[in-house]
Formats: C-alpha cells, structure tokens, sequence
C-alpha cells in the first residue's frame, strides 16, 4: 500500500511524474500579455538572429525559452507560427518573447509587405504582356 492510501488520503489520478515540470504561461512571460515591442509580430513575421550573437546559452538573464527561440532561427529564419508550432507554446507567448528578444537586439523580425503595397496583379500582367510583344 501506498503511504497516501495508508493516511487515509486517495492519490492525486491527475498527477503524471513522467509529464515533468510544467511552467504556466503567464510565468513565462512574468505576466505579460504583449510586449513593449513597438511593431505587432504578425504570425508570418520572420524571425532571424543578429549575426553578432553569439551564444545565448551564456547569457544568464534569458529563459530557456528565449535561448530556444534564438537557436532554433539560427539556422533558418522562422516565423512566429513556426515558433509558437516547434515550441508547443501558445502564440502569445511566442510574440511576448519575440518581442523581448527584439528590445535586447538579439533578433530582429521581418514584416510581411501589407496587400495595400503589393502591386496590381492587373499591371503585373500589363508589363508581361508588353515584354512577350517585344
């Protein structure tokens, strides 16, 4: 018998040792829900690491978190979908933590052109048609 069923206590069922540590969110971001980044990360926003960083293992202020995110754009730029994916944190929290890595100048993030300055695909077809009649 186990020492809590011997107490008198029933076993905590929704307790799993092989889950480990769990760290809430709001931990992870000490409670923030945006960071004081002036730009909004869009989700396709590119996230690329400073050629000058060197490595962010050392660096005794930043969360693991932090340090995941820094390696993992390390070899490919990712965006802030692929983070949030690869890291199984929700979106937010990525953003918060994106948006800190951008204030300590160890990142710097790539914003999609908005459709409001693509070009008109009506003149894109204009230019091609006009290069084929030359």
């Amino acid at each position: 018998m186990s020492e809590s069923v011997r107490q008198g206590r029933r076993p905590h069922h929704w307790i799993d040792a092989d889950a480990g540590p769990v760290v809430r969110p709001y931990a992870m971001t000490r409670g923030r829900t945006s960071s004081s980044s002036r730009h909004p990360l869009d989700l396709i926003a590119l996230v690329i690491p400073h050629a000058a960083v060197g490595d962010p293992r050392r660096d005794q202020m930043l969360s693991p978190e932090h340090v995941e995110i820094v390696e993992r754009c390390g070899g490919t730029p990712q965006s802030i979908a692929e983070l949030a994916a690869g890291l199984d944190l929700p979106v937010g929290v990525v953003r918060v933590l994106v948006g800190d890595l951008v204030e300590d100048a160890l990142v710097h993030v790539t914003r999609p052109v908005p459709p409001a300055e693509l070009p008109d695909v009506s003149i894109l077809r204009e230019v091609i048609n006009g290069l084929r009649a030359l």
